[in-house]
Parts: structure tokens; sequence; C-alpha cells
């Protein structure tokens, strides 16, 4: 079962995940796991209505990701970086990411969408 490492890279205290200075230390876990494959990392960054404030969230993640790929073993190859929705999405994909997450951007102006 392919599965992703939720990081709350942000720093808020409404969101979930794994502090960023946490997840060093799962690397002997993860490698024991043998069901599932942890094939990236993701987060949400905080809403901002300039992208460009989001950048450090997704540089942090993908920093920490490359530190975390050294330390880990097959099957566990962090190939995904989640990361980006449709008001950040573009800086994400600059700073790594592999996956986005849109819907606003995508279904906004859809014919029949309630207000």
């Amino acid at each position: 079962m392919p599965v992703l490492i939720e990081v709350n890279a942000s720093g808020e205290e409404n969101k979930q995940g794994f502090a960023p200075q946490e997840v060093p230390a799962l690397a002997g876990e993860i490698n024991r796991l043998r069901h599932v494959h942890v094939c990236g990392l993701m987060t949400m960054a905080a809403f901002a209505s300039d992208p460009e404030q989001c950048r450090p969230t997704f540089a942090a993640l993908r920093q920490l990701r490359e530190r975390l790929r050294h330390e880990l073993a097959p099957p566990h190859v962090l190939e995904h970086l989640s990361m980006g929705m449709s008001n950040d999405f573009e800086v994400a994909v600059e700073e790594g990411a592999t996956l986005v997450r849109l819907g606003t951007v995508l279904f906004e102006n859809l014919p029949g969408e309630q207000a």
C-alpha cells in the first residue's frame, strides 16, 4: 500500500501531521514497515493571498525529503511531494511538488456550482 507521511511544515496548530523535526527520527520505524510503501511526504501551507509566502513551507518539505531519502531503504523511496492547492500550486511545483490538490481553480466556474 503506497502512503505519504503528513508533515505540519507550516507549524500551524490547526494542522495535523508530524512536526518537521520529528520526521528524521522516523527513518528506523519506516524501514521496518513491510506492508506499506512510504513513497513521499505531504503538507499544506498556511493560506496566504500571496502564494510566494508559501514558498518557505514547500522548500522546507523538499529539504526534509532530501535528508530523509538517504536514511530509507527500499521499498521506501520518497519520490513524491504532495503540496500545493488551488491558491499556491504554481509555487509548490517550482519547489518540487509531484502531486497537487486542485479544486477551486478547476471547478469554480462550472454551470450549476453552488455559491
